[in-house]
């Protein structure tokens, strides 16, 4: 007799099981909310610029569940579903992660999943577009939590900048991706001044600007770019660059949010104004 297939949600702790445990809940009660039924009707709007065809079966329901805001529901629906559901599960991981785990280890822990399981996907199919995203993403936002000089020093810099750029040569209109590479340069130039930066890394102040400007040119209604442009603008030009910056929180704070992430964005760009 064959065992019972596990509990989906204890795939999410496989790794960490003693650090995981339960996620913490969306804060909000008034967002968007979305069903397997109809979300291939919002599925452009909710994926600009990813290239990301609509889901099909049980992983359209996750989709849902994770648009509606159920990030751990969605993350083990994901893995259930492996591999068609890597990209939704490190997807569901990693926004979790970046925005409502307020315990640092497991925060990083989550992040560490996401990359290794993106790698994984990566050895099988360098192209995996998805799996170039979410592990570019995933070691990006690791690296911000160990200290970005440390990351550049263990080489993560150079995984994340090589996975964006392959992203871009073979999506040029991820949107997301422009924004990811053009907020690394200006990390970079942050921690380790222009001239190392461009010697050392290859970043460059210009080259992060068009990027960014790009990624808004394909997503003008990012919340999320707008809100790491406005950052990028600082860490390059320091507090000349403000009302610039600002009218950037500005624009991502009245904006209209598609689902729940966005609302997250939206509620950081407000939360950012009143500081």
């Amino acid at each position: 007799m064959n065992p019972p297939p596990p509990d989906p949600l204890s795939l999410l702790s496989s790794r960490e099981p003693d650090t995981v445990g339960q996620w913490t809940r969306l804060p909000y009660r008034d967002g968007p909310r979305f069903n397997a039924a109809d979300l291939h009707l919002h599925w452009p709007r909710l994926h600009v610029g990813q290239g990301l065809p609509p889901p099909q079966g049980p992983l359209a329901e996750g989709w849902a569940l994770y648009h509606s805001g159920d990030f751990e529901r969605a993350a083990a629906l994901g893995l259930a579903h492996a591999p068609e559901g890597l990209a939704l599960a490190n997807q569901a991981t990693a926004i979790y992660a970046n925005y409502l785990e307020p315990r640092e280890s497991v925060r990083q822990a989550l992040f560490k999943q996401v990359a290794e399981r993106a790698t994984a996907q990566l050895a099988s199919d360098p192209d995996d577009c998805q799996a170039l995203y979410w592990q570019a993403y995933a070691l990006g936002r690791y690296s911000q939590g160990i200290s970005v000089a440390r990351a550049l020093a263990q080489g993560l810099g150079t995984k994340v900048k090589g996975a964006l750029e392959h992203l871009i040569e073979l999506r040029p209109q991820h949107a997301d991706a422009h924004v990811a590479l053009a907020a690394f340069h200006a990390e970079v130039i942050d921690k380790v001044g222009s001239l190392v930066g461009r010697m050392t890394y290859g970043v460059r102040a210009d080259a992060a600007v068009s990027l960014f400007e790009r990624g808004l040119q394909l997503n003008p209604h990012s919340a999320s770019a707008l809100i790491e442009y406005a950052r990028g603008l600082l860490m390059l030009h320091g507090d000349s660059r403000m009302p610039e910056a600002t009218r950037l929180y500005e624009r991502a704070a009245h904006l209209e949010p598609a689902d729940a992430r966005e609302r997250l964005d939206v509620e950081l760009a407000r939360a950012g104004l009143i500081d």
